[in-house]
């Protein structure tokens, strides 16, 4: 089962009853410095030469969007989208090794990995979302406020206690547990994680040394979870556990989570609206950009964008002309047609000034040096 003993190492922990019977739950997950070398159900996806069926894999932040968006796009034109939810990580390799028509990252590509590939890959955005703090405190009667600092101290192993003196400070309204803080994180990797670590790394100077940001980090504490699917399963069944999954995770399963202390002071809920202000900034030609941190207001600091990703120049690997328009078409439907599903599923559709940015980087893309969207 690839258990990572790794995970055995916890902190100023007493849970390490309620750990073992954990294990067998997180052992199949992969250790947390996974690279994201997923391969998981890689070869369920059928043949390339299968004119009616794209293939995509990646972010799990993006799943239960892209589920409904493809759903939809099947029903209008009778394309079939086999979308595999292996984490961002997994979708890059997917990607680099040409199984699947698109990934899907909620982090643009890293310098390695743009090496490894050697070739321009799009970057398109999909949609916003908001990666909240999800916590089981059954007792707690009432919503848990979070400030940076704090937050940065919970996840490096500092705060072990939920009653400790930093959390009861800003949340004098609640009565707080002696529970220990059991920490859940993803085991894969993620761009989840991605946006999450980049956040701290932003409001914590102790963080940003070490451990850092990335899409796959070395915890200094917790148990990982493979997806926003396996950190939710932790979370559920471990009272005191804290960890960190989109928001559509945590409203589907009904789920608290925290609201967060932005730069401006103000203690904001994740909400489409909060999420939406956050990513009303300008968006680079290149449309790879942060929105976490936010100076808005109003705006919750803990948000980013995914994207799908495609090689501009389609003709590789035996690719037809044909097969790279549909999968041109289907990322132009997304960005237009697709975004009047986001906010019933708690994602933020994009800005007029994305989706622009969103229709230049399509039009760039190629087949045999020529444009593919005429």
């Amino acid at each position: 089962m690839g258990i990572k003993f790794k995970f055995l190492v916890m902190k100023k922990s007493g849970l390490t009853a309620m750990f073992l019977g954990l294990l067998m739950f997180a052992g199949c997950n992969g250790n947390n410095s996974n690279s994201g070398n997923d391969t998981t159900n890689m070869k369920s996806f059928g043949s390339n030469s299968d004119s009616k069926t794209l293939l995509g894999a990646g972010s799990s932040f993006v799943y239960p969007l892209f589920s409904k968006l493809f759903a939809e796009y099947g029903k209008e034109t009778g394309m079939r989208i086999n979308y595999q939810s292996i984490g961002s990580g997994g979708g890059i390799l997917q990607l680099t090794n040409k199984t699947v028509d698109f990934g899907d990252s909620d982090a643009p590509l890293n310098d390695e990995q743009a090496k490894k590939i050697g070739v321009d890959v799009l970057h398109i955005p999909m949609c916003s979302g908001a990666v909240v703090i999800s916590y089981n405190l059954p007792e707690l009667k009432g919503t848990l406020k979070l400030t940076p600092g704090v937050l940065a101290d919970i996840f490096s192993g500092k705060i072990t206690k939920w009653n400790d003196p930093e959390i009861a400070k800003i949340n004098p309204g609640l009565t707080l547990p002696g529970t220990g803080v059991f920490i859940v994180h993803r085991s894969d990797g993620s761009g989840t994680t991605n946006i999450f670590t980049t956040y701290l790394s932003k409001v914590s100077e102790s963080w940003n040394a070490s451990p850092g940001k990335g899409s796959a980090i070395n915890w200094p504490v917790g148990l990982g979870g493979k997806g926003n699917e396996g950190v939710s399963g932790l979370l559920k069944q471990t009272p005191g556990a804290v960890g960190y999954i989109e928001l559509a995770y945590a409203l589907q399963n009904k789920m608290p989570f925290a609201d967060m202390q932005n730069s401006s002071g103000n203690f904001i809920t994740a909400t489409v609206e909060s999420t939406s202000a956050a990513g009303n900034i300008a968006i680079p030609a290149d449309a790879k950009v942060s929105l976490s941190n936010t100076d808005a207001k109003d705006g919750y600091p803990i948000s980013g964008l995914t994207w799908a990703l495609i090689y501009k120049e389609q003709d590789y690997s035996g690719r037809s002309l044909q097969r790279a328009q549909k999968v041109v078409k289907l990322l132009w439907w997304n960005v237009h047609e697709g975004q009047k599903y986001c906010r019933d599923l708690n994602y933020a559709p994009l800005s007029p000034a994305t989706v622009a940015v969103a229709e230049k980087l399509l039009k760039s893309a190629t087949f045999d040096g020529k444009p593919i969207l005429q």
